[in-house]
């Protein structure tokens, strides 16, 4: 997560009284089954939109059941690979070992590795994607549902929390979501994103705003972006959490949930998945849909969708609002709270699951 300043507390104040506080409403999931794949017919196609198929060293997918049991201990092992140390274009060896780890697990679950390359600041990058799609291989998706994270981290920070939980639970997503049976016409797409932090945040050199851009200029129908954004920090401390001003009378002073949330733009989103995950999970969850001026309401990826008039929204334990290691070098590994990253993984499952799922008639 990139934290800007904002000035204009009292403009803040003044519009808080429009947030809306999404309720547990209007759920929807349905059970996953089988998965299509990606078709042949896509590959020239995604080539010439500047991605690239490339064969990577798989690392052998665990037994599903064995992997369930032990997610936890497998979200820590991807965190502790992706984010032990600093990654980003101040540090290329390691952000290149950080991605090439990310697409090795990628095809290590059967996907086809995309890449979206390109040169920025004298620095080459790229990002991550992988898809399920049922087309019946004739056609383009009809609907396009994303689920994205970064995956570098903060110059002068390793970036464990942010966002190295975000890309492994985004991981664990594209195993768990694997089997899955798509309604027809659909495509899932699971994306990891490079330079999000400072001083990319917002300018061209953003891999989500690069990202957003190629889809809205061949006109993709983006239905949902949801954007994995520090989510593994979780404390049951006294007034361990924090808001922007005229927030902290609706929301708990504990810092022990997760949060999705949006702009005003996206407030139907923000409902309904929130609603899906309270459906699905017991572990604590609140929502947001608030203008854009209030602090830290814009501040990940999803912002990049939201610019190109796509619905999205972060799921975020609110970062630097709770979590005191955020942006230094003591954002370790050691600090996350794997088993309620976990609980927040499986809830996230379903809530995907459900939006993917088919309707009655397919």
């Amino acid at each position: 997560m990139s934290y800007l300043d904002r000035n204009g507390h009292g403009q803040q104040q003044r519009h808080h009284r429009n947030l809306w506080f999404a309720p547990q409403v209007n759920p929807f999931f349905a059970g996953a089954v089988a998965v299509s794949m990606f078709a042949r017919t896509r590959a020239a196609f995604n080539a010439f939109f500047g991605f690239t198929s490339v064969l990577v060293p798989a690392v052998a997918a665990p037994d599903p059941a064995s992997a369930s049991a032990h997610l936890p201990a497998s979200l820590e092992q991807h965190v502790r690979a992706i984010a032990s140390v600093e990654h980003n274009t101040a540090s290329p060896a390691a952000l290149e070992r950080s991605a090439r780890y990310i697409e090795s697990r990628l095809a290590g679950f059967g996907y086809q590795v995309r890449r979206q390359e390109y040169k920025y600041d004298g620095h080459a990058v790229r990002n991550i994607e992988v898809s399920l799609v049922n087309t019946n291989g004739i056609k383009e998706p009809s609907r396009i549902i994303i689920v994205g994270a970064h995956y570098d981290s903060a110059r002068g920070a390793p970036g464990a929390n942010d966002n190295g939980s975000g890309a492994a639970a985004l991981l664990e997503l594209a195993r768990m979501l694997k089997p899955t049976r798509l309604r027809e016409g659909s495509e899932l797409k699971f994306v990891f994103f490079v330079n999000e932090e400072p001083p990319y945040f917002l300018g061209d050199g953003m891999g989500s705003r690069r990202h957003a851009q190629d889809l809205r200029q061949r006109r993709q129908p983006v239905e949902a972006a949801i954007i994995l954004e520090t989510i593994g920090y979780y404390t049951h401390a006294a007034n361990s959490q924090r808001y922007p001003p005229g927030l902290e009378k609706i929301y708990p002073s504990t810092g022990n949930f997760i949060a999705f949330v949006g702009t005003t733009q996206s407030s139907d989103l923000v409902r309904n998945t929130l609603g899906a995950f309270r459906a699905s999970s017991d572990f604590p969850a609140h929502g947001l849909a608030a203008p854009a001026s209030v602090a830290g309401v814009t501040l990940s990826d999803h912002t990049s969708y939201n610019r190109m008039g796509y619905p999205a929204l972060m799921v975020t334990d609110t970062a630097f609002m709770r979590y005191p290691y955020y942006h230094t070098a003591q954002d370790t590994p050691d600090k996350l709270d794997y088993s309620s990253l976990a609980r927040v993984v499986q809830g996230l499952e379903k809530v995907v699951a459900g939006m993917v799922a088919p309707q009655a008639k397919d």
